[in-house]
């Protein structure tokens, strides 16, 4: 399945609506580069793998906006921690290590949203009966019942397609997507999960 076909038909989105898309998922302030400091393609065929590249960020930019849009209207529920109240609902995880190798997320950023989840009575938090230093980490009652008819989230998808990846492919596109941050400027640190902004993180 296509990036772009996640959410159905694909529509126009302007190049000027990019960086305040980005920046609203994930609340961080993108350098804006004028058009002097990009650097021109070689040839026809570097023009076209680099529409091919920015085409798939739009397509997944504008997958998790319609995404997120409808997961507040129907549960009133951040994209983040539907996310993670999914991959919990499908299996507890006995540690927060092993829920962030799961939702492929670093673990400072998937406490966040559980440490939230928990507030709101979605999750449990209980010691471990093998291992004291570990909480084993699961969906209450009424965190199952706030699953029922919520859709699937765009990171589910994401994540499975990814585990479809042969190793060196899937090695390829992390160093490659390392390199492009790199050569933009970005900052590649640990950030919040898609969908749950620092403003939420610094507030949980």
């Amino acid at each position: 399945m296509k990036v772009g076909a996640i959410c159905g038909r694909p529509r126009a989105v302007h190049d000027s609506f990019r960086y305040p898309v980005a920046n609203q998922i994930n609340n961080d302030i993108l350098p804006l580069m004028s058009e002097s400091e990009l650097p021109e393609a070689t040839n026809d065929a570097s023009a076209r793998e680099m529409e091919v590249a920015m085409n798939a960020v739009r397509s997944i930019v504008r997958a998790l906006r319609m995404n997120t849009r409808e997961i507040e209207s129907k549960i009133g529920m951040s994209l983040a921690q539907l996310f993670v109240l999914q991959v919990l609902a499908d299996r507890p995880a006995r540690s927060l290590n092993e829920l962030a190798e799961r939702t492929a997320t670093h673990q400072s950023s998937v406490s966040v949203v559980v440490r939230r989840l928990v507030d709101k009575g979605y999750v449990s938090r209980t010691k471990s009966n093998v291992d004291q230093r570990r909480v084993d980490l699961d969906v209450t009652p009424n965190g199952r019942a706030i699953l029922s008819g919520a859709p699937m989230t765009v990171q589910s998808r994401l994540v499975a397609a990814l585990r479809q990846f042969p190793p060196a492919d899937l090695r390829s596109l992390s160093s490659n997507l390392g390199r492009w941050l790199e050569n933009a400027g970005i900052d590649a640190s640990p950030a919040p999960m898609i969908g749950e902004s620092e403003a939420s993180e610094s507030a949980a």
